[in-house]
């Protein structure tokens, strides 16, 4: 798993200000993406406990609500191990911060993995330009195809709880 930067004081990827993880490497290769320099796999270096610092750097503040995933796909099979051990230190050492995450796949498509159980909210589906209303932005999401959606309520329930439309 290759990290591309970590950013900081984050106000758009997710709910309060969030630390923001850029992983690399996804194959959607979406119409107009606006992180294509992030699907090669190669790109960024390799995660690496510097990394880790940053983001317990960000996560010791009182004001950082949690983690963002995105990219690139976290969910994609080159991230999907790595992205799974860094979910469940942060988890183990902040229970009471929130991960979030980006990804083109369904969730329906990735219920059974070891990355989704530390996922507090999932932004699931490709990007689709012409589902972007473009004059009125969409809350947390680009295309109106993608959903917001409650990851703990919706494994206990076995359907897709949807947090926010």
């Amino acid at each position: 798993m290759n990290i591309i930067k970590i950013e900081k004081n984050n106000l758009v990827n997710g709910d309060g200000m969030r630390c923001v993880v850029w992983c690399s490497g996804c194959f959607w290769n979406c119409d107009k993406c606006h992180n294509a320099e992030t699907h090669d796999p190669n790109f960024g270096t390799p995660f690496n406990e510097d990394h880790y610092k940053q983001i317990k750097e960000q996560l010791d503040k009182r004001e950082i609500s949690g983690v963002t995933l995105t990219g690139g796909d976290p969910f994609n099979p080159h991230n999907r191990d790595g992205m799974a051990e860094l979910c469940k230190r942060i988890k183990a050492e902040y229970p009471n911060k929130t991960i979030w995450c980006y990804t083109g796949y369904m969730f329906e498509d990735i219920a059974d993995t070891e990355l989704i159980k530390y996922i507090n909210v999932l932004i699931d589906g490709k990007y689709i330009d012409a589902l972007n209303p473009k004059v009125k932005p969409l809350l947390w999401r680009g295309s109106s195809n993608q959903r917001i959606i409650d990851v703990p309520k919706s494994l206990l329930t076995k359907k897709v709880e949807i947090l926010y439309n």
